[in-house]
Protein backbone atom coordinates (compact mmCIF):
# COMPACT_ATOMS: atom_id res chain seq x y z
CA UNK A 1 0.00 0.00 0.00
CA UNK A 2 1.54 3.31 -0.61
CA UNK A 3 0.23 6.30 0.83
CA UNK A 4 -2.70 8.51 1.29
CA UNK A 5 -3.53 11.08 3.18
CA UNK A 6 -6.97 12.84 3.83
CA UNK A 7 -7.07 16.26 4.42
CA UNK A 8 -10.41 18.26 5.34
CA UNK A 9 -11.68 20.57 2.90
CA UNK A 10 -13.44 23.72 4.55
CA UNK A 11 -14.96 23.56 7.68
CA UNK A 12 -18.83 23.09 7.69
CA UNK A 13 -20.94 25.34 9.75
CA UNK A 14 -19.87 24.95 13.79
CA UNK A 15 -21.71 26.23 16.87
CA UNK A 16 -20.21 29.42 16.86
CA UNK A 17 -22.69 30.83 19.27
CA UNK A 18 -20.17 32.41 22.25
CA UNK A 19 -23.03 31.90 24.49
CA UNK A 20 -22.09 32.87 27.96
CA UNK A 21 -23.15 34.36 31.12
CA UNK A 22 -21.46 37.11 32.09
CA UNK A 23 -21.39 38.14 36.00
CA UNK A 24 -20.80 41.87 35.95
CA UNK A 25 -17.24 42.30 38.70
CA UNK A 26 -19.32 44.96 40.46
CA UNK A 27 -21.79 42.26 41.90
CA UNK A 28 -18.81 40.83 43.65
CA UNK A 29 -17.28 43.87 44.62
CA UNK A 30 -20.22 45.51 46.26
CA UNK A 31 -22.37 44.53 48.94
CA UNK A 32 -25.07 41.76 47.70
CA UNK A 33 -27.19 43.70 50.62
CA UNK A 34 -26.92 46.74 48.52
CA UNK A 35 -27.34 45.16 45.39
CA UNK A 36 -31.13 43.52 46.19
CA UNK A 37 -31.66 47.09 47.71
CA UNK A 38 -31.24 48.83 44.68
CA UNK A 39 -32.87 46.35 42.80
CA UNK A 40 -35.69 46.14 44.53
CA UNK A 41 -36.06 49.86 43.80
CA UNK A 42 -36.19 49.58 39.86
CA UNK A 43 -32.68 49.44 39.14
CA UNK A 44 -32.05 47.49 36.00
CA UNK A 45 -28.21 47.44 36.37
CA UNK A 46 -28.62 46.05 39.99
CA UNK A 47 -31.59 43.43 38.35
CA UNK A 48 -28.96 42.08 35.90
CA UNK A 49 -26.44 42.01 38.71
CA UNK A 50 -28.75 40.48 41.18
CA UNK A 51 -30.15 37.94 38.45
CA UNK A 52 -26.55 37.09 37.92
CA UNK A 53 -25.53 36.16 41.68
CA UNK A 54 -28.58 33.94 41.80
CA UNK A 55 -27.40 32.33 38.23
CA UNK A 56 -23.88 31.78 39.64
CA UNK A 57 -24.60 31.40 43.55
CA UNK A 58 -22.22 34.79 44.42
CA UNK A 59 -22.61 36.00 47.95
CA UNK A 60 -26.56 33.84 47.35
CA UNK A 61 -27.60 30.37 47.37
CA UNK A 62 -27.97 29.31 43.78
CA UNK A 63 -31.22 29.94 42.45
CA UNK A 64 -32.32 29.84 38.93
CA UNK A 65 -35.57 30.46 39.53
CA UNK A 66 -34.97 33.72 40.98
CA UNK A 67 -32.33 34.69 38.74
CA UNK A 68 -34.95 34.45 35.77
CA UNK A 69 -36.94 36.84 37.92
CA UNK A 70 -34.64 39.26 38.25
CA UNK A 71 -33.25 38.71 34.31
CA UNK A 72 -36.79 39.64 33.45
CA UNK A 73 -37.12 42.47 35.43
CA UNK A 74 -34.19 43.80 33.53
CA UNK A 75 -34.35 42.86 30.72
CA UNK A 76 -38.29 44.30 30.55
CA UNK A 77 -36.47 47.78 30.91
CA UNK A 78 -34.44 47.63 28.12
CA UNK A 79 -30.83 46.12 30.24
CA UNK A 80 -29.62 44.45 27.16
CA UNK A 81 -26.89 42.33 28.69
CA UNK A 82 -30.13 40.89 30.95
CA UNK A 83 -31.94 40.10 27.78
CA UNK A 84 -28.82 38.16 25.89
CA UNK A 85 -28.32 36.08 28.94
CA UNK A 86 -32.22 35.17 28.98
CA UNK A 87 -31.73 34.34 25.41
CA UNK A 88 -28.93 31.91 26.77
CA UNK A 89 -30.98 30.66 29.68
CA UNK A 90 -33.72 29.63 26.96
CA UNK A 91 -31.41 28.61 24.39
CA UNK A 92 -29.52 26.32 26.75
CA UNK A 93 -32.46 25.30 29.08
CA UNK A 94 -30.45 25.88 32.18
CA UNK A 95 -32.74 25.61 34.99
CA UNK A 96 -35.92 25.59 33.08
CA UNK A 97 -37.30 24.02 29.72
CA UNK A 98 -35.41 24.48 27.16
CA UNK A 99 -37.38 26.77 24.67
CA UNK A 100 -35.69 27.93 21.30
CA UNK A 101 -38.53 30.36 20.29
CA UNK A 102 -37.88 32.21 23.42
CA UNK A 103 -34.44 32.69 22.95
CA UNK A 104 -34.65 34.09 19.78
CA UNK A 105 -37.30 36.44 21.23
CA UNK A 106 -34.80 37.94 23.25
CA UNK A 107 -31.92 37.73 21.17
CA UNK A 108 -33.99 39.60 18.83
CA UNK A 109 -34.55 42.41 21.71
CA UNK A 110 -30.87 42.38 22.54
CA UNK A 111 -30.06 42.57 18.53
CA UNK A 112 -32.25 45.23 18.14
CA UNK A 113 -30.37 47.60 20.44
CA UNK A 114 -27.55 46.62 17.89
CA UNK A 115 -25.31 44.04 20.27
CA UNK A 116 -22.97 42.43 18.12
CA UNK A 117 -23.35 38.78 20.17
CA UNK A 118 -26.86 38.83 20.15
CA UNK A 119 -26.85 39.67 16.27
CA UNK A 120 -24.47 36.96 15.31
CA UNK A 121 -26.32 34.05 18.02
CA UNK A 122 -29.68 35.50 15.99
CA UNK A 123 -28.34 34.94 12.63
CA UNK A 124 -27.22 31.48 13.50
CA UNK A 125 -30.89 30.61 14.83
CA UNK A 126 -32.03 31.95 11.03
CA UNK A 127 -29.27 29.87 9.78
CA UNK A 128 -29.88 26.68 11.20
CA UNK A 129 -33.48 27.35 11.50
CA UNK A 130 -33.75 26.97 14.94
CA UNK A 131 -36.91 28.53 16.71
CA UNK A 132 -37.28 30.73 14.02
CA UNK A 133 -37.67 29.76 10.42
CA UNK A 134 -35.08 29.26 8.52
CA UNK A 135 -33.91 32.41 6.40
CA UNK A 136 -30.19 32.42 5.07
CA UNK A 137 -30.68 36.05 4.05
CA UNK A 138 -31.80 37.12 7.31
CA UNK A 139 -28.62 35.22 8.87
CA UNK A 140 -26.18 36.99 6.74
CA UNK A 141 -27.70 40.14 7.31
CA UNK A 142 -27.67 39.77 11.33
CA UNK A 143 -24.09 38.17 10.87
CA UNK A 144 -22.82 41.36 9.03
CA UNK A 145 -24.59 43.90 11.66
CA UNK A 146 -22.16 42.42 14.13
CA UNK A 147 -18.87 41.53 12.20
CA UNK A 148 -18.75 45.30 11.16
CA UNK A 149 -18.90 45.97 14.96
CA UNK A 150 -15.81 43.62 15.08
CA UNK A 151 -17.45 40.51 16.44
CA UNK A 152 -15.14 37.62 15.58
CA UNK A 153 -17.12 34.74 15.87
CA UNK A 154 -19.69 36.40 13.29
CA UNK A 155 -16.90 37.06 10.77
CA UNK A 156 -16.21 33.58 10.41
CA UNK A 157 -19.96 32.77 10.35
CA UNK A 158 -20.35 35.97 7.18
CA UNK A 159 -17.35 34.04 5.50
CA UNK A 160 -18.70 30.72 5.63
CA UNK A 161 -22.06 31.87 4.49
CA UNK A 162 -20.19 33.54 0.86
CA UNK A 163 -18.03 30.19 0.82
CA UNK A 164 -21.49 28.39 0.60
CA UNK A 165 -23.47 30.84 -1.61
CA UNK A 166 -25.96 30.72 1.39
CA UNK A 167 -28.47 34.07 1.64
CA UNK A 168 -25.12 36.18 -0.39
CA UNK A 169 -24.18 35.19 -3.67
CA UNK A 170 -21.42 32.97 -3.60
CA UNK A 171 -17.99 34.61 -3.66
CA UNK A 172 -14.55 33.25 -1.89
CA UNK A 173 -12.97 36.59 -2.47
CA UNK A 174 -15.49 38.30 -0.13
CA UNK A 175 -15.29 34.82 1.91
CA UNK A 176 -11.45 35.20 2.71
CA UNK A 177 -11.82 38.76 3.45
CA UNK A 178 -14.11 38.13 6.43
CA UNK A 179 -11.77 35.23 7.52
CA UNK A 180 -8.88 36.81 7.42
CA UNK A 181 -10.60 39.46 9.67
CA UNK A 182 -11.96 36.69 12.17
CA UNK A 183 -8.36 35.23 11.69
CA UNK A 184 -6.47 37.83 12.73
CA UNK A 185 -8.65 38.38 16.10
CA UNK A 186 -7.32 34.48 16.90
CA UNK A 187 -10.41 32.81 15.75
CA UNK A 188 -9.04 29.12 15.41
CA UNK A 189 -11.33 28.11 12.71
CA UNK A 190 -11.50 30.96 10.63
CA UNK A 191 -7.82 30.60 10.53
CA UNK A 192 -7.71 26.73 9.70
CA UNK A 193 -10.45 27.87 6.54
CA UNK A 194 -7.68 30.80 5.51
CA UNK A 195 -5.05 27.77 5.52
CA UNK A 196 -6.93 25.92 3.50
CA UNK A 197 -7.95 28.56 0.46
CA UNK A 198 -4.35 29.45 0.97
CA UNK A 199 -3.53 25.82 -0.04
CA UNK A 200 -5.61 25.31 -2.55
CA UNK A 201 -6.37 28.93 -4.12
CA UNK A 202 -9.52 29.06 -3.76
CA UNK A 203 -10.64 33.00 -3.58
CA UNK A 204 -6.89 33.77 -3.20
CA UNK A 205 -3.50 33.26 -4.73
CA UNK A 206 -1.87 29.42 -3.67
CA UNK A 207 0.67 30.29 -1.41
CA UNK A 208 2.03 27.05 0.81
CA UNK A 209 3.25 29.58 2.27
CA UNK A 210 1.02 31.00 4.01
CA UNK A 211 -1.13 28.01 4.30
CA UNK A 212 1.11 26.95 7.00
CA UNK A 213 1.79 29.82 8.68
CA UNK A 214 -2.46 29.63 9.20
CA UNK A 215 -2.62 26.09 9.82
CA UNK A 216 -0.04 26.31 12.57
CA UNK A 217 -2.04 29.15 14.38
CA UNK A 218 -5.06 27.35 14.56
CA UNK A 219 -3.11 24.17 15.06
CA UNK A 220 -1.46 25.75 17.94
CA UNK A 221 -4.85 26.75 19.36
CA UNK A 222 -5.79 22.87 19.36
CA UNK A 223 -7.90 22.97 15.96
CA UNK A 224 -7.73 19.20 15.07
CA UNK A 225 -8.43 19.60 11.34
CA UNK A 226 -5.65 21.99 11.50
CA UNK A 227 -3.34 19.59 13.16
CA UNK A 228 -3.99 17.30 10.77
CA UNK A 229 -3.37 19.62 7.61
CA UNK A 230 -0.39 20.83 9.35
CA UNK A 231 1.23 17.58 9.56
CA UNK A 232 0.42 16.89 5.56
CA UNK A 233 1.97 19.63 4.87
CA UNK A 234 5.49 18.40 6.58
CA UNK A 235 4.86 15.51 5.29
CA UNK A 236 4.82 16.36 1.48
CA UNK A 237 7.57 19.94 2.24
CA UNK A 238 4.53 22.36 1.23
CA UNK A 239 5.33 25.45 2.82
CA UNK A 240 7.64 24.37 4.93
CA UNK A 241 10.78 21.90 4.82
CA UNK A 242 9.44 17.86 4.70
CA UNK A 243 10.20 16.93 7.87
CA UNK A 244 8.36 13.21 8.77
CA UNK A 245 9.22 13.34 12.60
CA UNK A 246 7.12 16.54 12.75
CA UNK A 247 4.25 15.24 10.31
CA UNK A 248 3.80 12.71 12.96
CA UNK A 249 4.07 14.80 15.44
CA UNK A 250 0.89 17.28 14.47
CA UNK A 251 -1.16 13.55 13.66
CA UNK A 252 -0.60 12.66 16.96
CA UNK A 253 -1.44 15.86 18.43
CA UNK A 254 -4.89 15.33 16.19
CA UNK A 255 -4.91 11.72 17.25
CA UNK A 256 -4.68 12.98 20.62
CA UNK A 257 -8.04 14.66 20.37
CA UNK A 258 -9.92 11.77 18.54
CA UNK A 259 -9.30 12.91 15.06
CA UNK A 260 -10.36 10.62 12.63
CA UNK A 261 -8.84 12.17 9.91
CA UNK A 262 -5.50 11.82 11.49
CA UNK A 263 -5.95 8.42 12.90
CA UNK A 264 -6.06 7.11 9.51
CA UNK A 265 -3.04 9.08 8.27
CA UNK A 266 -1.09 8.09 11.36
CA UNK A 267 -1.49 4.79 10.96
CA UNK A 268 -0.39 4.92 7.08
CA UNK A 269 2.68 6.42 8.40
CA UNK A 270 3.40 3.71 11.01
CA UNK A 271 2.64 1.05 8.25
CA UNK A 272 4.80 2.19 5.71
CA UNK A 273 7.56 3.27 8.18
CA UNK A 274 7.50 7.02 7.74
CA UNK A 275 9.19 9.41 10.80
CA UNK A 276 8.37 6.54 13.29
CA UNK A 277 9.35 2.44 13.29
CA UNK A 278 7.14 0.66 10.87
CA UNK A 279 4.37 -1.14 12.88
CA UNK A 280 1.28 -2.77 11.25
CA UNK A 281 0.20 -3.04 14.81
CA UNK A 282 0.34 0.55 15.49
CA UNK A 283 -1.43 0.94 11.90
CA UNK A 284 -4.01 -1.55 12.35
CA UNK A 285 -4.88 0.09 15.72
CA UNK A 286 -5.56 3.50 14.40
CA UNK A 287 -7.02 2.57 11.23
CA UNK A 288 -9.45 0.86 13.83
CA UNK A 289 -10.10 3.94 15.27
CA UNK A 290 -10.61 5.83 12.48
CA UNK A 291 -13.37 3.15 11.32
CA UNK A 292 -15.12 3.66 14.49
CA UNK A 293 -15.47 7.21 13.52
CA UNK A 294 -17.21 6.11 10.24
CA UNK A 295 -14.38 7.66 8.30
CA UNK A 296 -13.80 6.70 4.81
CA UNK A 297 -10.30 6.99 4.89
CA UNK A 298 -10.05 4.57 7.68
CA UNK A 299 -11.93 2.16 6.03
CA UNK A 300 -10.62 1.72 2.83
CA UNK A 301 -7.09 1.56 4.53
CA UNK A 302 -8.44 -1.07 6.86
CA UNK A 303 -10.28 -2.94 4.13
CA UNK A 304 -6.83 -2.75 2.20
CA UNK A 305 -4.75 -4.42 5.07
CA UNK A 306 -7.48 -7.32 5.51
CA UNK A 307 -7.13 -7.74 1.15
CA UNK A 308 -3.53 -7.62 1.79
CA UNK A 309 -3.03 -9.38 4.68
CA UNK A 310 -1.21 -6.70 6.47
CA UNK A 311 -0.88 -6.79 10.16
CA UNK A 312 -4.05 -9.05 10.26
CA UNK A 313 -5.37 -12.17 8.52
CA UNK A 314 -6.64 -11.97 5.27
CA UNK A 315 -9.87 -11.96 5.39
CA UNK A 316 -11.71 -10.88 1.91
CA UNK A 317 -14.97 -10.63 3.51
CA UNK A 318 -14.19 -8.13 5.95
CA UNK A 319 -12.49 -6.19 3.03
CA UNK A 320 -15.52 -6.23 1.03
CA UNK A 321 -17.43 -4.83 3.65
CA UNK A 322 -14.95 -2.03 4.54
CA UNK A 323 -14.56 -1.19 1.06
CA UNK A 324 -18.57 -0.93 0.45
CA UNK A 325 -18.84 1.21 3.55
CA UNK A 326 -16.09 3.74 1.84
CA UNK A 327 -17.40 3.34 -1.41
CA UNK A 328 -20.90 4.26 0.42
CA UNK A 329 -19.10 7.70 1.08
CA UNK A 330 -18.01 8.73 -2.30
CA UNK A 331 -14.04 7.20 -1.71
CA UNK A 332 -13.15 6.90 -5.18
CA UNK A 333 -11.07 4.14 -4.85
CA UNK A 334 -12.56 1.86 -2.76
CA UNK A 335 -15.51 2.04 -5.07
CA UNK A 336 -12.81 0.95 -7.88
CA UNK A 337 -11.88 -2.08 -5.85
CA UNK A 338 -15.46 -2.80 -4.60
CA UNK A 339 -16.13 -2.99 -8.66
CA UNK A 340 -13.05 -5.39 -9.08
CA UNK A 341 -14.48 -7.28 -5.93
CA UNK A 342 -17.34 -8.20 -7.43
CA UNK A 343 -16.20 -8.92 -11.12
CA UNK A 344 -13.62 -11.80 -9.23
CA UNK A 345 -16.60 -13.00 -6.91
CA UNK A 346 -13.49 -12.08 -3.78
CA UNK A 347 -15.46 -11.77 -0.93
CA UNK A 348 -19.11 -11.48 -2.20
CA UNK A 349 -20.42 -13.00 -5.03
CA UNK A 350 -19.39 -12.49 -8.57
CA UNK A 351 -21.41 -10.06 -9.93
CA UNK A 352 -21.11 -8.21 -13.50
CA UNK A 353 -23.54 -6.10 -13.45
CA UNK A 354 -22.25 -5.07 -9.73
CA UNK A 355 -18.80 -4.42 -10.75
CA UNK A 356 -19.93 -2.52 -13.31
CA UNK A 357 -21.83 0.18 -11.10
CA UNK A 358 -19.06 0.44 -9.03
CA UNK A 359 -16.56 1.15 -11.51
CA UNK A 360 -19.17 3.81 -13.13
CA UNK A 361 -19.13 5.46 -10.07
CA UNK A 362 -15.76 5.78 -9.70
CA UNK A 363 -14.74 6.61 -13.60
CA UNK A 364 -17.57 9.41 -12.82
CA UNK A 365 -15.22 10.95 -10.64
CA UNK A 366 -12.20 10.60 -13.20
CA UNK A 367 -10.40 7.87 -12.05
CA UNK A 368 -8.57 6.39 -15.22
CA UNK A 369 -8.27 2.80 -13.35
CA UNK A 370 -12.28 2.38 -12.99
CA UNK A 371 -12.55 3.77 -16.34
CA UNK A 372 -10.53 1.19 -17.77
CA UNK A 373 -12.00 -1.48 -15.74
CA UNK A 374 -15.30 -0.25 -16.54
CA UNK A 375 -14.69 -0.38 -20.08
CA UNK A 376 -12.95 -3.90 -20.24
CA UNK A 377 -15.86 -5.94 -17.81
CA UNK A 378 -18.33 -4.26 -20.33
CA UNK A 379 -16.87 -5.57 -23.40
CA UNK A 380 -18.33 -8.92 -24.92
CA UNK A 381 -14.30 -9.99 -25.66
CA UNK A 382 -14.16 -11.93 -22.95
CA UNK A 383 -10.77 -13.20 -24.09
CA UNK A 384 -9.50 -9.64 -24.56
CA UNK A 385 -10.48 -9.23 -20.64
CA UNK A 386 -8.65 -12.15 -19.27
CA UNK A 387 -5.33 -11.03 -21.37
CA UNK A 388 -5.77 -7.55 -19.36
CA UNK A 389 -2.87 -7.99 -16.40
CA UNK A 390 -2.91 -4.83 -13.88
CA UNK A 391 0.62 -3.06 -13.22
CA UNK A 392 0.53 -5.23 -10.10
CA UNK A 393 0.25 -8.32 -12.38
CA UNK A 394 -3.44 -9.43 -11.51
CA UNK A 395 -5.72 -9.87 -13.82
CA UNK A 396 -8.85 -8.64 -14.11
CA UNK A 397 -10.09 -5.88 -12.48
CA UNK A 398 -7.26 -3.78 -11.51
CA UNK A 399 -7.23 -2.54 -7.58
CA UNK A 400 -5.99 0.68 -6.29
CA UNK A 401 -3.63 0.49 -3.23
CA UNK A 402 -3.68 4.47 -1.60
CA UNK A 403 -1.19 7.08 -3.22
CA UNK A 404 -0.21 10.38 -1.35
CA UNK A 405 -2.94 12.91 -2.57
CA UNK A 406 -5.65 14.99 -1.16
CA UNK A 407 -9.07 12.58 -0.91
CA UNK A 408 -12.17 15.36 -0.14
Amino acid sequence: MTLSLIKQTPACKTIALGLALSLSLSAIAKDISSIQYLAMQGDRFSQYELASAYYVGKGVEQNYSQALEWYKKAANQGEVASQVSLGTIYYQGTGITQDYVQASRWYKKAADQGEPSAQNILGFMHEMGTGVAQDYSQAAKLYLKAANQGNALAQKNLADLYAQGKGVEQDHIKANLWYQKAAMQGDATAQYNLGVNYEKGIGIAQDYIKAVEWYQRAAIQGDVLAQNNLGLMYLKGQGTSQDYRKAVEWFQKSVDQEGALAQNNLGLMYELGLGVPQSYTDAIRLYKKSVAQDNSGGQFSLASAYYTAHGVDQDLTKAFDLFHKSASQGNVLAQNNLGSMYENGLGVNQDSNKAKEWYQKAADQGNATAQSNFKLVSSKSQNMRRNETCSNGKAQGCMISQSISSVN
